[in-house]
């Protein structure tokens, strides 16, 4: 499997030049603020490449969020959004997370099936973003 490292603000650069390939045609560049890897970079993992990525932190109630985490098409099928979340499972239990926590629109088919694949309970939650801004939750317990 490719090797992970910590991300950095060359790979954010990269990632942001090249999003269509990561997200399809979503606009997703507010997901990208920087202070995912210039603060949190110690839960912010790309593939040596870039082929894929995630960021991430461990919130104060001990949950691990997973804020972003997307492979380039390129890369898909190949197992590398398991071992992005494999290593944001571990970066965030030895941070004393005990669970994990990732929200996406209720829409997005493919992000809940995945998450639902590898262990992550989905549930609506009207309006959790607002009126109107329904949100699907997909929670995981570290054990």
């Amino acid at each position: 499997m490719t090797e992970l490292r910590r991300a950095t603000p060359t790979d954010l650069a990269a990632i942001l030049a090249d999003l269509p390939a990561y997200w399809g045609d979503r606009d997703v560049r507010h997901l990208h603020h920087p202070m995912f890897v210039r603060e949190f970079g110690d839960t912010a993992f790309v593939s040596g490449d870039v082929d894929g990525y995630l960021f991430g932190f461990v919130a104060p109630a001990h949950v691990g969020y997973i804020h972003a985490v997307a492979v380039h098409e390129r890369s898909r099928g190949s197992g590398l959004g398991r071992h992005l979340h494999a290593a944001f499972a571990a970066a965030a239990r030895a941070r004393g997370a005990t669970r994990l926590k990732a929200i996406t629109g209720a829409a997005n088919a493919d992000s809940i099936g995945f998450h639902e694949r590898i262990g992550f309970t989905a549930c609506l939650i009207p309006d959790y973003s607002g009126p109107g801004q329904d949100r699907v939750v997909l929670t995981r317990d570290l054990l």
